[in-house]
């Protein structure tokens, strides 16, 4: 079991930077593959990023060279670092956790935090 807790959302404009902190409670965080996913308002929610346990990335083609996830296992934590914000990334975000090494869809997903509101202003 692992429970997730998202921070760092808040109210920005376009071209701010934020970023996301997950922490995670529970036994071997190290194993589990972490991703981010945003769903905005009439929307699916969708990955935007992705970390297996290893450490190997994935991202979604609309944030590649702007955002970065990573992951401290030493303080059970996930992170992503957003940059160079646009209007179009205003949603809620979620992070998750996954019993696989690494994933993409959110039904491989086992585990999701409550999320935080990003909003960015044009």
């Amino acid at each position: 079991q692992v429970q997730l807790v998202e921070s760092g959302g808040g109210l920005v404009q376009a071209g701010d930077s934020l970023r996301l902190d997950c922490a995670a409670s529970g036994r071997s965080f190290s194993s589990y593959g972490m991703g981010w996913f945003r769903q905005a308002p009439g929307k699916e929610r969708e990955l935007v990023a992705a970390i297996s346990s290893g450490g190997s990335t994935y991202y979604a083609d609309s944030v590649k060279g702007r955002f970065t996830i990573s992951r401290d296992n030493a303080k059970n934590a996930a992170y992503l670092q957003m940059n160079s914000l646009k209007p179009e990334d205003t949603a809620v975000y979620y992070c998750a956790a996954t019993a696989a090494v690494f994933a993409t869809t959110p039904v491989r997903y086992a585990y999701w935090g409550q999320g935080t509101q990003v909003t960015v202003s044009s």
